[in-house]
């Protein structure tokens, strides 16, 4: 489906894993900023990942970004792989800690998401994305006190709002999140879209006990 260069091991362990039965095992791992810096730099330097805001990084800046990531507790960074394969970068926070909660009323029970696909480099297998889409919310919802996933995507990122319409998300309007300027991180001020993903109604609610990395 990629290049074979795009496979990667990592000494991390994962936090999620299950085999679906046609497709492949999907693999949740906290991103090594070293060990995945390479992938990671090759997929927001491409035209398609402006909206990530990192398309004139290097492959130190992408690194360094991530181990900032890494560092904290509120936010989380996953490589998501098929079959040992980088297919996903997906990341998750704690919307009472993030620029967001600026622009909403933050409810007990919600997390935040990103997402980002790995670019195809051949005919993408039929189901494919739908597949995928279902992991990534069993993944984002596997603790059960987890009641209602937060989007924000760039209000220009018309793909991943049509993404998020499309696996369930409702749009809520636009918010502009602002700007933050840290010496260990700078965002500038961000038009989004809000939309909301709560828990399907297929998932537990109870019983299961959390993962975390």
């Amino acid at each position: 489906m990629r290049p074979e260069s795009a496979v990667l091991t990592t000494p991390r362990a994962d936090v999620y894993c299950e085999t679906v039965e046609g497709f492949g095992t999907v693999r949740f791992t906290p991103v090594d900023p070293a060990a995945d810096s390479a992938v990671l730099h090759s997929w927001v330097v491409e035209e398609r990942a402006a909206f990530w805001g990192m398309n004139g990084a290097g492959r130190e800046l992408v690194q360094e970004i991530y181990e900032d990531v890494d560092r904290r507790d509120t936010h989380h960074a996953y490589m998501v792989r098929l079959d040992d394969e980088p297919v996903a970068l997906f990341q998750t926070y704690q919307p009472e800690e993030d620029r967001v909660s600026e622009c909403y009323e933050v409810r007990e029970g919600d997390i935040g998401v990103h997402l980002m696909l790995a670019p195809i480099t051949d005919r993408p297998r039929p189901g494919y994305s739908r597949t995928l889409v279902d992991s990534l919310i069993r993944f984002t919802f596997r603790d059960p006190a987890v009641l209602r996933a937060v989007g924000e995507p760039d209000a220009r990122n018309e793909k991943a709002i049509a993404l998020l319409g499309r696996i369930g998300f409702v749009r809520q309007g636009e918010i502009t999140l602002p700007e933050i300027d840290l010496p260990e991180i700078h965002l500038p001020e961000k038009r989004a879209v809000l939309a909301f993903l709560d828990r399907p109604a297929r998932l537990p609610v109870a019983g299961a006990a959390p993962l975390h990395p």
